[in-house]
């Protein structure tokens, strides 16, 4: 075994110095793919490690962080080589996106500030006691009624404006109107639904 600046990984000297062709890369992550061949796959460390430490390091990535976004490139090259479509473009590209990607998810965390547990957002909402529960359906059930009341017009608007959030010009534009008679539906709507609702005591 021998550390590349952190990363242990199997190593065999008689292949140090040769410098390999596109295929031949190709070829040995098919290696890796097939058979999980660790001797294919240290021979792709070898040659990419240092070129992928080199690149973050030209794009800013800090000092002490390189060796352990090297680790976690190759570590996806090895899980996902099987996904390698070289009939889509080069090892060397797909291997260098692998590595932008690891550098963008890195930035993201970093810049990612922690979160607040005092945030209500994070706050679990309460379980809703029986009778509020009782009173929510009753509420939602009348004013469901007085919706019913309305004339067909005017609900048939507010049923595309609240439900399914149109603007009053695309509901104009949608029923044939003008956008005038449609927002005197709408105000025609609510004066009777407030009274509807202030009858119920709601």
């Amino acid at each position: 075994m021998k550390s590349y600046e952190g990363a242990m990984y199997p190593h065999n000297s008689a292949f140090d110095k040769i410098s390999y062709e596109e295929a031949d890369l190709a070829d040995l992550l098919q290696l890796v793919a097939e058979n999980r061949d660790k001797c294919a796959f240290a021979r792709l460390f070898d040659h990419f490690a240092p070129r992928v430490k080199g690149f973050l390091r030209r794009n800013g990535t800090a000092e002490a962080q390189l060796d352990d976004v090297v680790q976690e490139v190759m570590i996806k090259v090895w899980r996902y080589a099987e996904r390698f479509d070289p009939k889509k473009g080069k090892l060397t590209t797909w291997i260098f996106t692998i590595t932008r990607n690891v550098r963008i998810d890195l930035l993201r965390k970093e810049n990612r500030p922690e979160p607040d547990a005092n945030d209500p957002m994070l706050v679990p909402t309460p379980p809703v006691k029986s009778d509020d529960a009782v009173y929510a359906n009753q509420a939602a059930m009348r004013v469901a009624d007085a919706l019913d009341d309305l004339p067909k017009e005017q609900a048939d608007i507010l049923r595309l404006s609240f439900f399914e959030g149109k603007s009053h010009g695309e509901i104009a534009e949608h029923i044939g109107l003008p956008l005038g008679t449609v927002k005197s539906r709408i105000r025609l709507a609510f004066d009777r639904l407030r009274n509807s609702l202030t009858e119920l005591e709601l």
